[in-house]
């Protein structure tokens, strides 16, 4: 029947292949360093303050734009924690994650032509969450050393460019902008009159000072939509609480969207969230370093193993080397499935953060989000089999 077709839409973008990598993983029994996620415990305190939201009976829709508590919360921590003042009752939108924040940002601020520049390599969502709100991602490489490529952004601004789409600290490289490349790209954005989506949800997993916001930037705070979460800072991925922090005169658009997409995130997961901003230093900090120490272990761990890469400076991932070990003619996905296979080490193709997938095609991606036990199996495995005859070109 002519009717049985996917939309247009859909037929411009393939599934996620991050979580493809979960699924073929959990089939072979693999460790999984692919997917974003800890496989450790989340923090006590927010398990706790979710168990006293369910028994307290916070099971109904909350206000749809989110909780008041969590709201203020939000506000509180922006203050706090990164010098901003915003106001909860016209600038906050609590979303189900930074993932549909980022999508109900788009589609509530966005038109159809609209063009968005994405600084690439970039998080796999990005792509989709432009052609869903019928705007068109216009990919622009970094330079060596994933830099900021200002003067290739320039140039690929046309009369159609409406924002750009900035991720710090990143993915999926670690990368933590310096700030002669944020402020190169902040007047680029000014003069050209765009509006900045910033994707901020590893804002508290750095390791190289306080995360700096857009938002305190001359001239940013009424072009900037700034998108976080609970996920990566509390390890509650499952969890989907996130939020966008708009300019007043945009967040109406927001919030419509948002409404109707998915009316309202988890009401007793929004209070157990608003516990947690209000946490100090005595959480961030331990946990930061924490993250430092897997860091250390898996990147010294590739290193000797043979996979070229960098230390991250954020984030909680690592772009690595694989072409010593790609037999002739393998790309990075057959490559990344074969060490699944015979290595037990789930990792994400590099291809899968580019247009063009041959531009990623000799580097995969590593999750060091996981117990330092894991860590350090999953490189004992590593190491194991690079001396096996099949690990060689």
């Amino acid at each position: 029947m002519s009717n049985l077709r996917v939309s247009r839409k859909a037929g411009q973008f393939v599934e996620s292949v991050i979580r493809e990598m979960t699924r073929v993983a959990r089939q072979h029994g693999a460790i999984n360093l692919a997917q974003g996620f800890p496989d450790f415990p989340a923090p006590e305190g927010i398990k706790e303050a979710a168990v006293r939201a369910l028994r307290a009976d916070v099971n109904q829709y909350a206000v749809t734009w989110g909780a008041p508590e969590l709201r203020q919360a939000i506000a509180g921590f922006m203050a706090k924690r990164r010098g901003v003042e915003v106001d909860p009752e016209t600038q906050i939108t609590v979303c189900c994650g930074a993932t549909e924040a980022m999508m109900a940002a788009m589609l509530g601020v966005l038109d159809p032509g609209d063009e968005v520049l994405i600084p690439e390599p970039f998080y796999e969502n990005y792509g989709p969450d432009g052609v869903i709100s019928g705007a068109v991602p216009v990919f622009v490489p970094m330079g060596p050393g994933f830099r900021l490529d200002i003067e290739a952004m320039e140039k690929a601004i046309t009369a159609k460019t409406r924002a750009v789409v900035f991720n710090t600290p990143h993915n999926p490289t670690g990368r933590v902008f310096q700030k002669q490349e944020t402020e190169a790209l902040y007047d680029l954005i000014r003069r050209h009159d765009l509006l900045l989506f910033t994707d901020e949800i590893y804002e508290e997993i750095l390791y190289t000072g306080r995360h700096q916001s857009p938002l305190l930037e001359p001239g940013m705070a009424e072009r900037t939509l700034a998108i976080s979460g609970a996920s990566k800072t509390f390890s509650v991925t499952g969890w989907r609480v996130g939020w966008v922090i708009s300019p007043p005169a945009l967040t109406s658009g927001v919030r419509k969207v948002h409404d109707f997409l998915t009316v309202g995130a988890p009401a007793p997961l929004q209070q157990a969230v608003a516990e947690a901003l209000h946490w100090d230093d005595d959480y961030f900090e331990p946990m930061r370093r924490e993250y430092q120490q897997r860091r250390d272990l898996l990147v010294a761990g590739l290193q000797q193993s043979g996979f070229a890469c960098e230390s991250p400076e954020g984030a909680y991932y690592v772009m690595a080397d694989c072409r010593p070990f790609q037999r002739h003619g393998e790309n990075d996905v057959d490559f990344a499935l074969r060490l699944i296979r015979e290595c037990g080490v789930a990792t994400v193709p590099g291809s899968s953060f580019y247009q063009n997938p041959e531009d990623g095609a000799g580097m995969i991606r590593f999750c060091y989000a996981k117990r330092v036990q894991t860590l350090e199996e999953a490189v004992e495995k590593l190491q194991a089999w690079i001396q096996t005859p099949s690990a060689s070109c």
